[in-house]
């Protein structure tokens, strides 16, 4: 993006060489001259060209003389300065109605600034010494017209300085104020703002890794990224302030924020090529914390000042360019593009810093552009990136291990649905050998016992042919409701009397006797199964049977209800009663001992309440078994 921008700005240069005619007055000539100081004063109001020596000299714009850098460190007195004076005309600036505008790319001195348009003061600035955003700030003064309407015959620039320093001047353009008014919003917009924007951008993204860090602490290079954002926030904090230049906390803040920089752009690359450089770690190390000690205010023996820090920043980029040729070489050796990625960045950003100290030192064109600004998007983009490709990398190690885990889940629930068949299997031939054995042990106990009696009856002669065939309608009934109970009735024990009505209903409709239906909705009973729905169909069975032989009766009342925590089944009949002491105490009460152990099988009662016109039969079941309920 950095590079895109850059060629925006050739290609509008290029363009606005088309656009001279159309802005004005192109500014490329102009007359100069030095005078000596005692030292720097506030510009009068008013001054007129006439009263300055005639010491004119013709100069090309841009004008920058190299400054003697060691010169310039060393020079004492403070109070020894000169002024440096431009005057240029404005002759060739056709006639126009709309507001004018002196415009430039840069003006730099260490001392004050003031613009004079025939002999007004039209603009002063670093009243109280050079800014820190000053070299960055395009001119801009908007000029009024004199009192014939005409725009103003001659601009006088008067610069304050240092008797070992030098100012720089850009060419200037005078013109419609509308005209001109882009180039100066896009070199601030590119100088400043954008720049700004990027380092904003760099520190919100590093608050989020630190965020990050602290949830995952051995992730080293979240915190380091949060530092580079911090610190480059920090660097460039002194590009967009107008804060006067002074030797004070921010301007060491400023100067050894550079160390710090590199210190920490070594070490990322350490972590990303893991190739230990003891030499150059240590070296930087101890050039960063003595800067650090030499520039601290409280001492002053490196001031921080435009006159000494020129000389700072030589060593930085020196540092720059070693860590640049110290890490390619290692990422070339490990072949690691990140730390390769980084290197060659480093390089870039050096050189952007150089590029802007030969500027500062009037060394190039003041009209060149300041990239210093931009090695915080550089930085930015770089380690952004990184941090971008370990996220997204991080995401596919989760996508590989969450498809790893549902193969494996996959191939566990295959082996736990064969594991499951297989028991499914096991417990079906379990089941099935327990049924068997149930109406194996059914059958000899009720339908077995009755056909060997019947048989021996038959053979010794001593039993009537009715009574034969009542056994064998007895041996029918008890085999047809051993098959009942194997229909599945899904605990429905409704379900399970209306099977056995079905039974019986020939059976009554044959001796005369009215079945009445008088069952109401019942729940469920988890715990009825084969075996216990045998038991209840021959609790029944055997109650509708004691009232066909022994009562006479010709109505049967059946019905259900609730009770409790149980359900009751009862069945009332009309016939004659009998005493049901008596009969539970003779050894023919056989029958309805049978009732009471099947129902205490079921963890159940069996009931009877019996007088002369009926008997009361009554069979109370539990809502769950005494397993379930505990």
């Amino acid at each position: 993006m950095a590079a895109a921008l850059l060629a925006a700005v050739a290609a509008l240069d290029v363009w606005s060489a088309g656009a001279d005619m159309q802005e004005g007055l192109h500014i490329t000539q102009a007359e100069w001259q030095v005078q000596d100081a005692p030292g720097f004063n506030a510009a009068p109001t008013t001054l007129d060209s006439k009263t300055l020596p005639d010491a004119w000299q013709p100069v090309q714009l841009p004008h920058a003389l190299p400054v003697s850098l060691l010169r310039q460190a060393a020079a004492a007195a403070p109070g020894s300065t000169r002024i440096t004076w431009f005057r240029v005309s404005s002759q060739g600036l056709p006639p126009t109605q709309v507001p004018l505008a002196l415009y430039g790319a840069r003006v730099r001195t260490d001392g004050t600034i003031a613009v004079y348009a025939d002999g007004q003061l039209v603009h002063a600035a670093q009243q109280q010494g050079p800014l820190w955003s000053s070299p960055r700030v395009p001119l801009w003064i908007p000029l009024d017209k004199t009192a014939d309407g005409n725009p103003p015959r001659e601009i006088l620039i008067r610069l304050e300085h240092t008797r070992a320093s030098q100012v720089a001047l850009s060419s200037l353009r005078l013109g419609p104020a509308d005209a001109l008014s882009w180039r100066h919003s896009w070199r601030h917009w590119l100088q400043l703002e954008l720049p700004a924007m990027f380092s904003a951008a760099f520190l919100a993204v590093g608050i989020f890794a630190l965020f990050v860090w602290l949830k995952r602490r051995h992730r080293t290079a979240y915190l380091l990224f949060f530092v580079l954002g911090a610190i480059s926030f920090l660097r460039g904090l002194h590009f967009y302030v107008n804060f006067p230049i002074a030797n004070d906390w921010f301007a060491w803040l400023t100067v050894n924020s550079l160390f710090w920089l590199v210190l920490l752009v070594h070490f990322s690359m350490i972590l990303l090529h893991r190739l230990q450089q003891p030499w150059l770690t240590g070296t930087l190390i101890a050039v960063t914390a003595l800067m650090a000690l030499l520039t601290l205010p409280v001492t002053a023996a490196l001031p921080n000042t435009p006159k000494v820090t020129p000389l700072i920043y030589a060593v930085v980029a020196l540092m720059g360019v070693s860590v640049s040729v110290a890490g390619t070489i290692a990422a070339w050796r490990r072949h690691s593009g990140e730390a390769m990625l980084v290197a060659m960045g480093t390089a870039v950003c050096t050189v952007f810093g150089a590029g802007d100290w030969l500027q500062q030192s009037n060394f190039t064109s003041p009209e060149g552009w300041y990239l210093g600004p931009w090695t915080n998007a550089i930085s930015f983009s770089i380690f952004g990136a990184l941090l971008y490709r370990r996220y997204v990398g991080a995401i596919v190690q989760v996508e590989q291990v969450n498809a790893s885990l549902a193969e494996r889940l996959k191939a566990r629930e295959i082996e736990l649905e064969v594991s499951h068949q297989r028991l499914r299997a096991v417990e079906q031939r379990q089941l099935l050998s327990e049924e068997r054995q149930r109406m194996m042990q059914d059958m000899h106990d009720g339908l077995g016992s009755t056909l060997i009696s019947a048989i021996r009856s038959v053979e010794h002669g001593g039993i009537s042919d009715a009574k034969v065939s009542q056994i064998l309608k007895d041996c029918m009934d008890d085999l047809k409701l051993a098959i009942d109970s194997m229909e599945p009735v899904e605990a429905d024990l409704l379900l399970l009397l209306a099977t056995l009505r079905f039974r019986l209903e020939p059976r009554l409709e044959g001796s005369g006797v009215t079945l009445f239906w008088e069952v109401k909705e019942l729940p469920t009973l988890s715990w009825l199964d084969p075996s216990s729905a045998l038991h209840i169909l021959r609790i029944v069975q055997e109650s509708v049977a004691n009232i066909l032989r022994h009562t006479k009766a010709t109505e049967i009342h059946v019905g259900t209800a609730l009770a409790g925590d149980g359900v009751q089944v009862t069945i009332n009949d009309n016939g004659q009663g009998f005493d049901v002491a008596k009969a539970l105490g003779e050894a023919a009460g056989k029958g309805l001992h049978n009732q009471q152990r099947r129902a205490q099988m079921l963890q159940g009662t069996v009931a009877w309440h019996s007088g002369p016109s009926g008997t009361r039969f009554t069979l109370w079941l539990p809502l769950q078994a005494a397993s379930q309920a505990a």
